[in-house]
């Protein structure tokens, strides 16, 4: 088990839910630890709450969209603590539609936050943390970076191509005899307000959504069930432990991993592809 205190740990979307979770979590470990968040509100209080519990921290304004966003992000850690040890790609957003129905706006919207935010993450942020000597990457996907939903299309390809590049990051680390470590974090129904994530797209984008009664349905469903789901609190304290024992595969809600069996034993039966 490796010992944390004193690591710098950046989390984005760390204004909220599970990424506030995993700043809570990380900071009361020892860590000093670097929020990053679009919203200026949430992102404030956030920092706020954890500096009068005493803990050591720093705020900063990032769309992870935007490279030269997540460059800012990574100057101002290092200015301020002088190395980083540990990032989670957290920030995340969703939209419903068939596929049939998906605009390429929505497509670039959430690929562009979802999979090329925890690449450009990567891609800035891991020379630094090789530089420290130790550290860990933890990019957050979903259950649907595994199962390919419908009427989530967006959403399913950002989230698997997630999957594919943390774990090809963790093998290539490995053969790298480096000592950084690498998770991937695949979330069940967490009480978190992605389903509002369209308050922070830019109106011109939002505007060329196609609304379909299929994604609208989808849609509702996934409200409901994330208002009776898993609190966001409960999901720091399993990134700490893929940090601290190097456990690659981060589970909120095992019991859903029966559904991939199914999927894994059909591709070998007969090649179907199960109704989920």
């Amino acid at each position: 088990m490796v010992d944390v205190n004193g690591w710098v740990a950046v989390v984005t979307g760390a204004g909220s839910g599970m990424g506030r979770a995993m700043a809570d979590t990380f900071a009361g470990a020892g860590m000093k630890v670097v929020l990053a968040d679009i919203e200026p509100g949430a992102l404030d209080g956030a920092v706020g709450e954890l500096a009068a519990a005493g803990h050591d921290v720093l705020g900063v304004r990032t769309d992870v969209a935007n490279l030269a966003d997540i460059e800012a992000l990574a100057a101002a850690t290092t200015d301020h603590f002088g190395k980083v040890n540990v990032l989670c790609n957290n920030a995340g957003v969703g939209v419903a539609a068939p596929v049939q129905a998906t605009s390429l706006a929505d497509w670039r919207w959430t690929l562009d936050i979802d999979l090329m935010g925890p690449i450009y993450g990567v891609h800035t942020f891991l020379p630094l943390i090789e530089e420290a000597g130790e550290g860990h990457i933890n990019s957050t996907s979903s259950m649907a970076g595994l199962m390919a939903i419908g009427s989530l299309g967006a959403y399913n390809v950002a989230k698997h191509g997630v999957v594919a590049l943390m774990a090809t990051l963790s093998r290539d680390l490995r053969i790298a005899k480096s000592p950084i470590t690498a998770s991937v974090l695949c979330p069940g129904p967490i009480n978190t307000n992605i389903v509002d994530s369209e308050r922070n797209r830019a109106a011109e984008s939002k505007a060329e959504h196609i609304e379909t009664a299929a994604g609208e349905r989808f849609w509702s469903d996934l409200s409901k069930a994330l208002a009776h789901g898993m609190d966001p609190a409960e999901v720091g304290p399993m990134v700490l432990d893929a940090i601290l024992n190097d456990k690659f595969w981060v589970f909120t809600h095992p019991e859903m991993l029966e559904a991939v069996s199914y999927q894994v034993n059909q591709m070998e039966a007969d090649r179907s592809l199960p109704r989920f």
